[in-house]
């Protein structure tokens, strides 16, 4: 439980002064449903989700950007430390927001997808 208090103390910080209702989604995993973690997510406001038992298609968005994630860098990589593979998630985020096409966003990555949307 320790690792996941982390992220989720983590997770209000850089969150705390988010404008809008937060979300937090999970699976069904018992570090999310210790009493301690739920308690914590009230007292911050922060609606919790979490998917149905063995059903990946709740949240299939952060399902297919996490499988991508994991795909891309981090099977078959071996890290030498947190800090280096918390570089190398941000270089990936970057790279995944601003070059990555997607046929789905009509050959624009979701930037330039959402920029063209705004401008239309």
């Amino acid at each position: 439980y320790q690792s996941i208090d982390i992220a989720l103390n983590q997770a209000l910080s850089v969150t705390s002064d988010c404008p809008y209702r937060r979300t937090f989604h999970s699976d069904q995993g018992w570090g999310y449903q210790m009493r301690d973690y739920v308690s914590k997510l009230k007292s911050h406001r922060i609606f919790q989700s979490m998917s149905r038992k063995g059903n990946c298609h709740d949240n299939s968005v952060m399902e297919n950007f996490f499988g991508l994630l994991k795909q891309e860098i981090y099977y078959g990589h071996i890290f030498s430390s947190f800090e280096e593979l918390e570089q190398v998630i941000v270089i990936w985020i970057r790279y995944y927001n601003t070059k990555r096409i997607k046929q789905k966003l009509n050959w624009m990555s979701p930037i330039q997808f959402r920029l063209n949307y705004q401008n239309n």
